[in-house]
């Protein structure tokens, strides 16, 4: 032990002040490295067993952690979807309402009519902004109806879609007058006695011809998309497709005239003064 103790002050001290046993050393390293190595295998394997069963025990809490963030990025993804869409209709909306000559008050739907035999909706826009019964009403595409009674915050409107409405229009490609009538389906209105010789055809644009002085001349209404002839009929059969969104459409405008804008205008200078 004692000669051993002795070689080593040696070694070292040769080893610190020369560079002999560097060639030495490396060789022994080459020797010494797969006896290292195996006896670290052991060890090595233990640590990985080990391992293996605690992650995956945080490989379960990672990917439940991972599926509610995916839930959540999920939800906020169809909000944002939604808000953009919103955003991507106003901006249609304003874009119409800059288009227009005449003053538009924009409103929000509130609520629609449960009864499907009556196409009826309710807006947040009523006496106090203004609202007059047998006011238009617009979305970014077309004509959708007109007021038909009022409370002082709320409007209820009918569909140019109901049944029971009716709006004079005309072919804008041939300026023929007709009168389209609602057909209790939201996605159709019926011409009525329409001449089977009248110039009219699949496409044409109906607009507001403006007659009975209660829709403004010019408003989109439909695209004829359907022309039947019957020699059995003394009128043709004709509907089209109403150009305003009546099932989807929620932000609209309600138009004024010059001359409903300034009634209504003293009508809440009065309120006021009362």
């Amino acid at each position: 032990m004692v000669g051993f103790c002795v070689l080593s002050f040696v070694l070292i001290v040769v080893d610190h002040l020369s560079d002999y046993l560097d060639d030495i050393r490396a060789g022994l390293t080459i020797l010494v490295t797969p006896v290292l190595v195996a006896a670290d295998i052991p060890g090595r394997e233990a640590r990985e067993i080990s391992e293996m069963f605690s992650s995956r025990d945080e490989m379960r809490s990672h990917i439940k952690i991972l599926e509610q963030d995916l839930t959540l990025l999920k939800a906020k993804t169809a909000k944002m979807a939604a808000l953009t869409a919103e955003n991507n209709r106003l901006r249609d909306l304003l874009g119409s309402a800059a288009k227009l000559q005449d003053n538009v008050l924009v409103a929000e739907l509130i609520s629609v009519d449960p009864d499907p035999e009556k196409h009826e909706v309710v807006i947040d826009k009523g006496s106090a902004d203004g609202v007059f019964v047998g006011q238009p009403l617009l979305d970014a595409q077309g004509l959708m109806g007109q007021v038909i009674s009022l409370s002082f915050f709320t409007s209820r409107v009918l569909l140019i879609s109901d049944r029971s409405h009716s709006v004079p229009v005309q072919v804008s490609r041939t300026n023929l007058r007709l009168i389209a009538q609602g057909t209790g389906v939201t996605n159709r209105l019926e011409l009525m006695h329409v001449q089977d010789t009248a110039d009219i055809r699949p496409g044409d644009l109906l607009v507001s011809s403006g007659l009975g002085n209660r829709f403004p001349v010019g408003y989109p209404v439909g695209i004829v998309d359907r022309v039947e002839h019957d020699p059995g009929r003394p009128f043709a059969v004709v509907t089209a497709i109403p150009s305003a969104a009546l099932d989807r459409s929620r932000h609209v405008l309600l138009v004024f005239t010059e001359e409903k804008l300034a009634r209504a205008a003293e009508v809440r200078r009065n309120g006021s003064g009362g």
